[in-house]
């Protein structure tokens, strides 16, 4: 009789254009199912999510399944459909969008208040001049700024950095407690 060990389960949130499927590309080891459409309003980019990015990766031998939300309110019923028994949450926000930083919060809002997820925020495009840096983002959330990580979302260092600081928050908060 074999072990069956279910795979564990990371969401990518955040608004449109935050960088969650180039995120999602980045971390995975396998090719991205993605699910892109036209966009059918004005977004700011032509193609956008619409139900949700899929890849995989293998952590000590342990299956951990990436999925990216869509950013638009509309499809706010697969952010709690997905995070529902996930390991946790990372709510990217563009560092140079701060324009966007109300919705993101109205996003973690919305997930944190349905599914108790351990959750990190990520700031991406630190690679770029003029970004928001993650202790601004930190005191605009009201979060301690170890839940706040910049990063740049096409790096695979970054995206390893920023699970690796989840992994660590996750274990950490019992002893926080």
């Amino acid at each position: 009789m074999t072990d069956f060990q279910a795979p564990l389960k990371l969401v990518v949130s955040g608004p449109v254009g935050a960088g969650k499927t180039t995120f999602v590309q980045t971390l995975s080891e396998t090719p991205v199912v993605a699910t892109e459409a036209e966009a059918s309003e004005d977004i700011g980019k032509r193609h956008t999510t619409v139900a949700f990015d899929f890849g995989t990766l293998r952590l000590d031998g342990q299956e951990l399944h990436l999925y990216g939300t869509p950013g638009q309110d509309r499809f706010s019923f697969m952010w709690e459909v997905l995070c529902e028994g996930a390991l946790g949450l990372v709510l990217l926000v563009a560092g140079d969008r701060p324009q966007d930083f109300a919705h993101a919060r109205n996003i973690l809002d919305f997930i944190t208040s349905r599914i108790p997820v351990p959750f990190l925020v990520g700031v991406t495009r630190q690679d770029l001049p003029r970004v928001w840096a993650p202790d601004d983002v930190a005191l605009y959330f009201g979060l301690p700024e170890r839940q706040v990580v910049g990063l740049n979302a096409t790096d695979p260092d970054h995206a390893r950095l920023l699970l690796a600081s989840l992994l660590e928050l996750q274990l950490a908060a019992p002893a926080l407690s």
